[in-house]
């Protein structure tokens, strides 16, 4: 069979997506075939970036939304000489390999996020052309395109189909993201059936309303030229994203071809060797990269060399032009922060005027924000409620608009909670920039999926959840979170903030602003809270610590939040009205504190003493710090001014003092208060 070296080549990448597959005995042969064609287009005419040096700043992004074909982006960058070995390709799907049957950005050199969650990789897209698109606007000078880096993405049709990817293309069609192209393998089938059977609207028209612009190509399976063509167009539109839809076939010369058995199976034996005959290889053999294919790669390989050869003789000519934004530049992409950035964060007392958190977070954010440039914030249309924004914010929009600019760094997320969070996370994966986000609490779950992706690629993300508890009032049930908070405590490398006062808020800050690999949740009340007497923004990077004490405690009393105040309260009436001593024990961040020694933790609780916590939330969880517990049992909020609603739910100073009494009478009978949380 004679075939041009560009057919070889992709048909180089569908045998290798079927042997992979087949090797491991599990995956999805069928979008990586093909999506075949379109990946070797990208990845050897278009995507410029540096195998040998994968953070190298202006390179291009490239996604893969549809996750579940991550053989197709494996193959791709072994091929262009990225450090993934064949022997890589053959571990597919194994333990400790670098091929893992998503794709996760900490594993495999050369990705650039964690994608698998259908959608997420399209909005993790839409957030690394905000990232380009506002540094450029930032730091570019005439003469010198330092960011000017396109965000390719491979998507198919279960992404469309996502209410993620919806929220942030239209967003990205909102923005007027024109370096943002994506390549839409439209082959017809899921893992149901044909598409008809679940997806019936036109979905490009639906895109074309958001502001994108819309190419076709007709033969996705063969035609090199028509693909190219689209990517040209697509690179000259400045203003729009673009969307270019490439009619395929799932499983491309498979003999299950067209079928949606081919979509997450790997092939027979006897269909792999067929396919390997019709594409002109040796059907005996496995793993295979025909020499004409590599040399291929390899002029590309060398080309792209050049490209960042050219690249860093341009900034180094910037550096000496324009040396403060150079080293600016080259601080940001670290992820340091500025000299001296913790000397304008504020300190209050006691003498301070009561305030929510969520009041002392926006104290905290207008000293940040005009100090750490990398600060990029918004809201979920809840802005004047979460206080996410600051006195100098520029918004960020196109210029065209009228309504900002690109420089700005406040953005208006509309009702797109989903859409946000993970937005940010491409924001994070892009480099030089501290996400933030803001809504009530209770809505931090409608864009769950992309916060725990943000913990399981170890990324710097803020999220600044407000309204967190009863406490909120009248708005009810549906806005009263109960449940969230277990949700984030039980989730890995991901830290969960709830401040006693605004000192803690300005603690969980600090924290936040330095855990370079770690996500932070700030969970801060509407109501107000008094400034405590031994609040600490030191020892809030401690997860826990004695607010207040009293000589031979006979119970400690554990509060977190805006019920800290509750525990305080209880305190003095235990010492005033019962003649008992107590601890006070506020408790930030659980998880920083179960890092602490086992010396540590003893010194705050103290051995054989019960423990008694307070939240205004669930109680589920606080088993694991306390002998008892005072909380919402069972049961959702109310509608009501808070106060009431405090008294109704039985979260109270006298129902702490109730329960500590029970507490100290019954741990006195049976002799001590056995110790908790075990971890053996």
């Amino acid at each position: 069979m004679v075939q041009s070296v560009e057919q070889q080549a992709v048909n180089t990448i569908r045998v290798l997506a079927a042997d992979m597959t087949r090797n491991a005995n599990s995956g999805h042969p069928g979008g990586p075939m093909s999506g075949a064609l379109m990946a070797h287009v990208l990845f050897s005419k278009f995507l410029n970036v540096s195998p040998q040096n994968t953070k190298y700043i202006n390179r291009d992004r490239f996604v893969l939304s549809n996750g579940h074909c991550s053989a197709l982006q494996y193959i791709a960058l072994h091929l262009l000489g990225f450090d993934l070995s064949m022997q890589d390709l053959k571990n597919f799907r194994q333990l400790d390999s670098k091929t893992p049957g998503h794709p996760e950005a900490i594993e495999t050199p050369g990705l650039e996020v964690t994608t698998g969650p259908l959608g997420q990789g399209i909005s993790n897209a839409v957030g690394l052309a905000v990232a380009q698109a506002h540094l450029a606007a930032v730091y570019n000078r005439p003469s010198y395109e330092i960011f000017d880096n396109y965000t390719y993405v491979i998507l198919g049709d279960g992404c469309l189909m996502e209410g993620v990817a919806l929220e942030a293309i239209s967003l990205a069609g909102h923005w007027k993201l024109g370096k943002l192209i994506c390549l839409y393998d439209a082959n017809n089938i899921t893992i149901d059936g044909e598409l008809k059977v679940q997806f019936s609207e036109d979905a490009m028209l639906r895109l074309k309303a958001c502001g994108w612009h819309i190419l076709q190509v007709d033969d996705g399976n063969n035609d090199v030229d028509a693909v190219v063509k689209a990517i040209v167009e697509a690179k000259a539109i400045k203003n729009k994203p673009t969307m270019i839809k490439i009619k395929t076939t799932i499983g491309y010369g498979s003999l299950i071809q067209n079928q949606p058995k081919v979509h997450g199976a790997p092939l027979s034996i006897d269909d792999i060797k067929q396919l390997k005959e019709k594409f002109g290889f040796n059907p005996n053999e496995a793993f295979i990269v025909p020499k004409e294919v590599q040399d291929l790669y390899n002029a590309r390989f060398k080309k792209l060399q050049e490209q960042e050869k050219n690249w860093n003789n341009l900034f180094n000519n910037y550096s000496k032009e324009y040396p403060n934004e150079a080293a600016e530049i080259e601080r940001r992409f670290t992820g340091a922060l500025p000299d001296g950035w913790e000397n304008v964060l504020p300190r209050f007392s006691p003498d301070n005027v009561a305030m929510p958190t969520r009041k002392a977070s926006e104290i905290v954010l207008n000293a940040l924000a005009d100090i750490i440039p990398d600060i990029m914030c918004g809201s979920a249309d809840v802005t004047p409620s979460n206080l996410t924004r600051w006195k100098t914010a520029t918004t960020f929009q196109h210029p065209s608009t009228e309504l900002g600019d690109f420089t700005g760094r406040y953005l208006l997320y509309g009702v797109r909670e989903h859409a946000m969070f993970a937005i940010m996370n491409g924001m994070a994966c892009y480099g030089g920039i501290i996400p933030l986000g803001g809504t009530y609490l209770q809505f931090m779950t409608y864009g769950w999926g992309s916060i725990r992706l943000a913990a399981l690629m170890e990324k710097r993300a803020i999220y600044i959840m407000t309204h967190d508890s009863i406490g909120l009032g009248e708005d009810g049930s549906t806005h009263q979170p109960i449940e969230s908070l277990a949700l984030t405590r039980s989730t890995p490398n991901l830290l969960t903030f709830r401040p006693s006062d605004a000192n803690e808020v300005v603690g969980a800050y600090s924290i936040a602003m330095t855990e370079m690999h770690r996500p932070s949740v700030l969970s801060l009340s509407r109501h107000a809270v008094p400034h405590l007497e031994g609040s600490s923004i030191e020892a809030t990077r401690k997860g826990a610590y004695v607010l207040q004490d009293q000589e031979n405690a006979k119970v400690i009393l554990l509060g977190t939040g805006s019920e800290t105040c509750i525990a305080v309260e209880a305190a003095k009436i235990l010492h005033e009205k019962e003649g008992i001593a107590s601890r006070v024990v506020s408790i930030p961040c659980t998880e920083l504190y179960d890092e602490q020694s086992d010396t540590y933790k003893k010194l705050i609780f103290i051995p054989g003493v019960p423990v008694v916590s307070i939240e205004a939330l669930g109680t589920w969880g606080w088993e694991r710090y306390a002998h008892v517990r005072v909380g919402m049992k069972n049961c959702f909020g109310a509608s009501a001014p808070y106060k009431q609603l405090y008294e109704k739910f039985g979260i109270t100073a006298d129902a702490v003092v109730a329960k500590a009494k029970l507490a100290i009478d019954y741990f006195t009978k049976i002799g001590c208060a056995p110790d908790l949380s075990l971890d053996l």
